[in-house]
C-alpha cells in the first residue's frame, strides 16, 4: 500500500477519500478504478491516513459528510471533489467535468440529497472496504 508521505512521487497523484462502510462509495471506488487514468489513490474516511490528509488540509479528522478529493491544490468536498475526479476518467465521464460551470448550489443541493438516502438505497457494510490484491498499491497504508 502506498505511504500519505511516500518516497516515490506518490504525493502528487490525487487521492480519493470515502465512506469505507457505504455501498455506494465502495462501487464508486471500484468505477473509478475501472476509468481512470491510474493516478488515482484511495482511503477509507474512517483510516488513520485519510485523518492525516484532511487534519493536513484544515478539515476535521472525523469528517464523514462527503467524500473528499485531495490534490497538490487542495482538498475539494461535496460536488466540487466529484467533478475533479472525473478529470481523471474515461470519456464519456470525463465529460462531467463541465458540470463545474452548473451552481454550486445546484451541485451541492443534488449531492447532498444522494448523501442523506445513500445508506437506506444502497446499504453499509459492517467494516470498511478491503482492496483486492490487484488494487492494494492504490490505496494509502492502514494504520
Amino acid at each position: 500500500m502506498a505511504e500519505v508521505d511516500g518516497e516515490s512521487g506518490d504525493d502528487e497523484k490525487p487521492v480519493v477519500l470515502f465512506d469505507g462502510v457505504c455501498n455506494l462509495c465502495a462501487w464508486s471506488v471500484r468505477f473509478i478504478v475501472a476509468h481512470d487514468d491510474g493516478s488515482v489513490r484511495f482511503a477509507p474516511l474512517q483510516s488513520d491516513a485519510a485523518t492525516e490528509l484532511l487534519e493536513r488540509h484544515g478539515l476535521d479528522g472525523d469528517y464523514f459528510d462527503s467524500l473528499v478529493y485531495v490534490d497538490d491544490s487542495g482538498a475539494y468536498t461535496k460536488s466540487d471533489g466529484a467533478v475533479r475526479i472525473a478529470r481523471h476518467l474515461d470519456a464519456p465521464y470525463r465529460w462531467a467535468w463541465h458540470t463545474r460551470y452548473v451552481p454550486r448550489l445546484l451541485r451541492d443541493g443534488a449531492y447532498d440529497i444522494l448523501a442523506r438516502v445513500r445508506y437506506r438505497i444502497f446499504g453499509k457494510r459492517e467494516s470498511c472496504l478491503v482492496p483486492t490484491a490487484e488494487l492494494e498499491d492504490r490505496f494509502l497504508a492502514r494504520s
